[in-house]
């Protein structure tokens, strides 16, 4: 049996104007596992707050940049029905997230996963290239180190973070890292030189 709330999606939904995709499995074991989709990431805010007021915990945040979906290959030398070869294909639409968020390559999504008294409920924003979303360490505190990672490792912006300071990565790097190809030993500022290479080769051979 679920534990949790039987009026979650109703509350959630009333929590979030813009609208809500929510859905949930129990498994063999009662183990409730739920999800909910927002149309507008500017939800997130009040969304949280309800989840906190509802003794909720933050357990973590991921944060993804999805693949644009492959294009299908058509045949170009299939011709209609009248033995026509067919025209040119129209481009097709981008397809969207619930809530509009072009999915092109370019957008974020955040995943925040919550416990709710053993059971466990995902929060799912979409986020555009150059858009923002409010930062929820002011409501749980462990938000903190999540959301600077994914400030550095994305260009999100994450609004009123009360310290956004560079986590991991050394500050002469630019970031948005994993929005580019960086080797590692420049992430971890640990480039080797090309003498450094020299000398471990020549040591090699000398002891050969």
């Amino acid at each position: 049996m679920s534990r949790l709330p039987q009026d979650l999606e109703a509350r959630l939904t009333a929590a979030a104007p813009a609208g809500v995709e929510f859905s949930a499995e129990t498994d063999q074991y009662g183990v409730t596992v739920a999800w909910l989709g927002l149309a507008s990431a500017a939800d997130l805010s009040p969304v949280a707050t309800l989840l906190k007021e509802m003794g909720a915990r933050l357990s973590m945040i991921t944060c993804a940049q999805p693949s644009a979906p492959e294009e299908e290959e058509e045949d170009e030398d299939e011709d209609d029905e009248d033995g026509e070869e067919k025209a040119e294909t129209e481009p097709k639409e981008t397809p969207k997230s619930f809530g509009g968020t072009p999915l092109d390559g370019t957008s974020y999504e955040i995943d925040y996963h919550f416990d709710i008294a053993g059971d466990a409920l995902t929060v799912i924003a979409y986020v555009p290239q150059g858009g923002s979303i409010a930062s929820l360490t002011p409501l749980f505190r462990n938000a903190d180190w999540h959301e600077r990672e994914m400030m550095e490792l994305y260009a999100v912006k994450v609004t009123d973070h009360p310290d956004p300071r560079r986590l991991f990565l050394d500050a002469s790097v630019d970031g948005a890292v994993l929005e580019r190809l960086i080797p590692f030993s420049t992430l971890v500022n640990a480039a080797s030189t090309k003498g450094l290479w020299e000398r471990l080769l020549a040591g090699k051979k000398g002891a050969a």
